[in-house]
């Protein structure tokens, strides 16, 4: 795989050049950071087990998940490793911003936070999110879907983050074109992570990473199988589990990335193109970490 002149590809011999941080053979889940999942609605509860799944597939140590009330048993019930905590929501739906209270322990003490897979209630819950941020202020912060909002208005941004936005969502938040994005995905990429101060995952076939700092990375993959419910939580969620065990944001949307574009690859082998499930994919996370860890 190839790239243009300063945009470096994202290839098996990059990833072994750009090793995760190694796990301590003497540590325990707390040296693996821990990690917040704040995600799902009563629509969707799903979306918070996708991500919190896939953080745990990617290493982290220890998990809190925070969802709607109307969600938390469900989530509870699904992911019995991890802590839940049910967050006050409107009839409609919305987070409402007394239960940022319920976070203020968690948050001080995550080594990465995850906010937004699968949450719905519009402005409600993006002001409850904005709130949850400058509780976030020790780890880094991963932004998806609704929690991209956050951004709006907020230039830069205070904490290290990681924003993986796909075209459609790249358009609602800098206010240019899906096509304007699409013909010079690199450019609007490197402008707005240097804007937010921030690294931003431009999601699609070609996923077009930068950091804060103007460095632009490209990954491609042709796994029509990844366009999917829920496949986005679970990258989501590799992302914010790769940070909690201590990678950089920039290194964690890029493994991230190539993580779940292999496994998706590996499903497609024994699938065929279509028809895997996103809650397939963070199972193959572990043995591919593995084998990319191993030398040449």
């Amino acid at each position: 795989m190839t790239a243009p002149a300063g945009i470096t590809a994202i290839d098996d011999a990059l990833l072994r050049r750009w090793p995760l941080p190694t796990v301590d053979a003497e540590g325990d889940k707390e040296s693996r950071g821990r990690v917040l999942v704040v995600a799902g609605s009563r629509e969707m509860p799903g979306a918070a087990w996708l991500a919190a799944t896939a953080a745990l597939r990617a290493g982290a140590g220890k998990l809190v998940v925070a969802t709607p009330q109307s969600a938390a048993q469900t989530v509870a019930i699904a992911m019995p490793e991890a802590r839940v905590i049910a967050l006050p929501e409107s009839e409609k739906g919305e987070l409402r911003v007394e239960g940022l209270i319920l976070l203020e322990e968690v948050a001080e003490g995550a080594a990465a936070a995850l906010l937004g897979p699968g949450m719905t209630g519009g402005e409600a819950t993006v002001a409850f999110l904005a709130g949850l941020l400058p509780r976030l202020m020790q780890g880094v912060v991963v932004l998806d879907a609704l929690a991209m909002d956050c951004v709006l208005g907020l230039a830069p941004l205070r904490q290290a983050a990681v924003l993986t936005p796909h075209a459609g969502e790249m358009a609602h938040l800098t206010g240019e074109s899906k096509e304007a994005i699409l013909a010079a995905p690199e450019a609007c990429v490197a402008r707005f992570a240097s804007r937010w101060n921030a690294a931003v995952a431009l999601k699609g076939a070609d996923t077009c990473i930068a950091s804060a700092t103007g460095k632009v990375w490209r990954h491609s993959s042709r796994c029509p199988g990844l366009g999917t419910s829920g496949s986005g939580d679970v990258l989501a969620g590799l992302v914010v589990g790769l940070v909690a065990r201590g990678a950089t944001p920039e290194q964690a949307a890029a493994w991230g990335v190539a993580l779940h574009a292999r496994a998706g690859e590996l499903l497609e082998q024994r699938h065929g193109g279509l028809g895997f499930l996103a809650r397939e994919l963070a199972a193959e996370v572990p043995p591919l970490m593995h084998s990319l860890a191993k030398p040449q």
